[in-house]
């Protein structure tokens, strides 16, 4: 794994100097090795730092040049199949000085063309190609997302980095905050593809090529970072269509029997993971004890002739703690198993380097645990397998029920009843709730009464104002619930959620969340958040449920194989597990990966937080109203209300903020 760099249009700046520092900005996602090539007749810079995982020699040196000489490669990612890609290549006469997937992929180039090359590959990448014959740049990124790619204009050059720090060392880069992408992040805890949160700088969609001719740098005019905007002079093109996907998945089910299907996924699963195995280097798993976690970590096991290393962290606290769980998997598979518990003081520790990590305001606070895991799994291995992307393709989301539980008691109802019921519920304020509650579990000792019952109230009655299902998935993946009130001078952009023009045409709104997921949630969220705490520890993390091909099975697979009976999802991934593991110790309730953020800000964290959201630092700041705030800030301390998830938004951005104007300061001291 590495990390990518690079400039188009810099005629007259020091190149070597500028990609130097666009690289080294980044070394840490690639410790062993460095490169860049320039030419100043052009204007064009290519940079690499290296994680050496595959042929470890100084034959996988990037940026590296094709056997033809027509390309330059720059890239981040592994191609999985290729030395089935080779082999295929060397019989139409293609030659190999060293064994690395890079050289695989330019020859395959040099063969094919870029997209058709592109659309062989399997695996995850990010890449830069220069074409010195038509002096083109093509940006490409891999299907789901997996691998980053930013690009965009400082002043009249184009840049490109796998992380946001390499613009910050491009002369001229002023770091303009985008309002309207921070609206998004107020709503959703990430900035949504195609857009960053700096002005002009843009992430490319997954599955999306970009093609940048030497001549068109200087300007944005007629570009639009959508590639379904088909008005725009030029955009990203897409070589591969989630929607496509899923629309044709429905079209042309699956027809098999259950156990016809099990047997399939079995063995495409297998294959996936078993590609995923092919490393020069150390490699595990991380391994939560969940379904999908443990079902990567058994088909690793099951293709491994020595106990394969699995690592999990726990905590203390028993409702975030999920080692006992791994342990006893581990167990059951025979696993060179590591546990490591962390304390509170340690997690805590993680939050000042939140900042630099995530390169832009990213509220998921399961950023921590991720973390520390990878930091964990780093001290055994280089390369570790996850099982993330089991949720969104086999419906593993408890939201993928409750939506459709609160419809159908619901809908009967006209909207305006609906209003009324709800404003019933919230006339008692949430704390009222919880001890109306209290006095009903002393008259009826009864262990089904939930939570913070108020919290829960509350929500349901937001859940009830609206009069379809699109709306209440986005009500349901919004911590901010109007965030364009509580940013200043910002209007929330058009998105894939928000503009149902966009969505798959499926039958069953259950397919179009998992789809509205797929295309938001999981690249955005959950790969950034794995992708930056992985390399952020000089780690590789593979994806193998995300496999394309996996993707494609799971879509032709009708909803009745991935939910069997009300409340329980991914009913086939359960099925194939239970081939290898007791079912006895997968059954049980879904945890996620969580801290007690909501503890810590009314404990050890409120004086950090307290600095953060105080009224006069936000009216200073210039970005946020302080009002509403201030407000919820003051109902989490007296508890209130839980308001831990929309307060974690607004400190991640002030305490990118606070790091943003240090960094910014010192570019420009450096400059």
């Amino acid at each position: 794994m590495c990390g990518i760099a690079g400039l188009l249009g810099g005629k007259d700046l020091d190149l070597r100097l500028v990609i130097g520092l666009m690289v080294r900005s980044i070394r840490y996602r690639g410790p062993d090795d460095a490169g860049n090539w320039v030419d100043p007749e052009v204007g064009v810079a290519l940079g690499h730092a290296r994680l050496s995982i595959l042929d470890l020699s100084s034959e996988g040196h990037q940026p590296m040049r094709s056997a033809g000489g027509r390309y330059l490669l720059s890239y981040n990612g592994e191609i999985y199949n290729f030395t089935e890609l080779r082999a295929e290549l060397e019989r139409l006469g293609a030659a190999f000085r060293g064994h690395s997937d890079t050289e695989v992929m330019l020859a395959a180039i040099e063969t094919w063309g870029v997209e058709n090359a592109v659309g062989r590959f399997v695996g995850m990448f990010a890449f830069a190609l220069w074409d010195l014959e038509r002096r083109e740049l093509h940006l490409g990124r891999d299907r789901v997302g997996i691998k980053p790619l930013y690009y965009g204009w400082v002043g009249s050059l184009f840049a490109f980095g796998s992380e946001l720090k390499a613009f910050e060392q491009v002369p001229g880069f002023s770091g303009d905050i985008n309002r309207d992408a921070l609206v998004s992040f107020m709503r959703l805890s990430y900035v949504p593809t195609p857009f960053s949160i700096y002005r002009s700088i843009y992430k490319l969609p997954p599955g999306c090529l970009l093609t940048v001719p030497a001549g068109r740098t200087s300007s944005q005019r007629g570009f639009s970072p959508d590639p379904d905007e088909t008005a725009a002079d030029w955009r990203p093109i897409r070589y591969w269509s989630a929607r496509c996907v899923a629309e044709a998945g429905v079209m042309r089910p699956f027809e098999g029997t259950d156990e016809e299907a099990l047997d399939q996924f079995d063995e495409l699963l297998t294959n996936a993971v078993g590609l995923r195995m092919i490393s020069d280097v150390p490699l595990g798993a991380f391994l939560s004890g969940g379904v999908d976690s443990s079902l990567v970590s058994a088909l690793m096991q099951k293709q491994s002739r020595k106990p394969i290393r699995t690592f999990t962290i726990g905590f203390d606290d028993p409702r975030y703690n999920e080692a006992t769980h791994a342990k006893r998997v581990a167990q059951a598979l025979g696993t060179d198993h590591t546990e490591l518990y962390i304390s509170s003081e340690q997690a805590m520790a993680v939050i000042p380097r939140l900042p630099h990590l995530y390169d832009e305001p990213f509220g998921d606070p399961s950023q921590i645990p991720t973390f520390l895991l990878s930091e964990l799994a780093r001290r055994s291995v280089t390369v570790s397998l996850s099982g993330d992307g089991g949720d969104e393709l086999f419906a593993g989301y408890n939201r993928y029920f409750w939506w459709r539980r609160i419809w159908n008691r619901f809908q009967w109802m006209p909207e305006s009843l609906r209003h009324v019921v709800a404003r019933l519920m919230t006339a008692l304020p949430a704390e009222g709730w919880d001890r109306t509650v209290q006095i009903a579990m002393a008259m009826m000792p009864w262990k089904g009464w939930p939570h913070t019952p108020g919290d829960k109230i509350h929500k349901l009655a937001d859940m009830l104002r609206f009069d379809s299902p699109a709306g209440m998935y986005l009500n349901m993946v919004s911590q901010w619930k109007r965030p364009a009130e509580l940013v200043i001078g910002g209007r929330e952009p058009l998105t894939l959620l928000s503009d149902g023009r966009r969505r798959a045409e499926l039958p069953d709104f259950t397919g179009q969340m998992m789809y509205l997921d797929l295309m938001t949630y999981l690249p955005d969220d959950i790969l950034t958040k794995v992708d930056r705490a992985s390399m952020g520890n000089g780690l590789e993390a593979r994806v193998p449920l995300l496999d394309h091909r996996v993707i494609e099975f799971a879509w032709r697979l009708p909803l009745s194989m991935k939910i069997k009976r009300e409340g329980e999802g991914k009913w086939l991934l359960r099925h194939v597990l239970y081939r290898y593991v007791p079912r006895v110790l997968i059954d049980r309730p879904k945890t996620g990966f969580g801290i007690p953020i909501d503890q810590w800000l009314r404990g050890p964290l409120r004086a950090w937080a307290e600095d953060l959201l105080s009224e006069a630092r936000i009216r200073r700041e210039g970005f946020l109203h302080p009002g509403p705030i201030r407000e919820r800030w003051a109902e989490h301390l007296s508890g209130r209300r839980n308001w831990q998830y929309q307060l974690w938004n607004v400190l991640m951005f002030q305490a990118w903020l606070s790091a943003h104007e240090r960094s910014s300061a010192a570019a420009v001291s450096h400059h």
